[in-house]
């Protein structure tokens, strides 16, 4: 008997991507065979990065893990998560208010997909504040985002600031 692979699809927008998405990346990758970071694409948001930027950064501060694939999608997640060929979704939270909301999806998506569980992984403590919306914020009033965010992530978000600010 051929043993199953275990595959997840960790969803995301990743607008920027945090040092708190690469904890939760790294801890799925312990507990799947494979896991599918997968780039939302949304057109009702204004996003800092185009989706394809976004891919490729998650594709350079991944790619020491070599069982993690970045992909983008577009529309429902489990949609996705079944072209994948997984039976997981993971989603990260950092605190009660992201349970409520994370509960309700997970919840909807085991009504359209009953064949697709969710899994929450608590985001390590060093991290739970963090989120992309904040990291934005402080790089749009000009303050250094190296401790929220990868190298390569925060020196993308001071160019774009840089080339934003000469056309203004």
């Amino acid at each position: 008997m051929t043993p199953k692979i275990r595959k997840a699809v960790y969803p995301g927008t990743f607008d920027p991507c945090t040092k708190g998405h690469l904890d939760i990346i790294k801890r799925a990758a312990q507990q799947f065979d494979e896991v599918i970071v997968g780039v939302l694409r949304n057109s009702a948001k204004t996003p800092l990065f185009s989706t394809e930027e976004r891919v490729n950064i998650l594709k350079e501060v991944t790619k020491e893990i070599p069982n993690v694939e970045i992909r983008s999608f577009e529309g429902l997640t489990v949609s996705f998560v079944r072209a994948c060929g997984a039976g997981v979704i993971i989603r990260g939270l950092r605190a009660v208010t992201d349970f409520e909301y994370e509960l309700q999806m997970a919840q909807t998506n085991r009504i359209l997909a009953p064949d697709i569980d969710t899994l929450f992984l608590t985001t390590s403590l060093e991290y739970a504040y963090l989120s992309s919306t904040t990291v934005r914020e402080i790089a749009e009033f000009g303050h250094n985002v190296e401790q929220f965010v990868p190298p390569v992530v925060a020196d993308l978000m001071s160019r774009k600031r840089s080339s934003r600010n000469e056309f203004q």
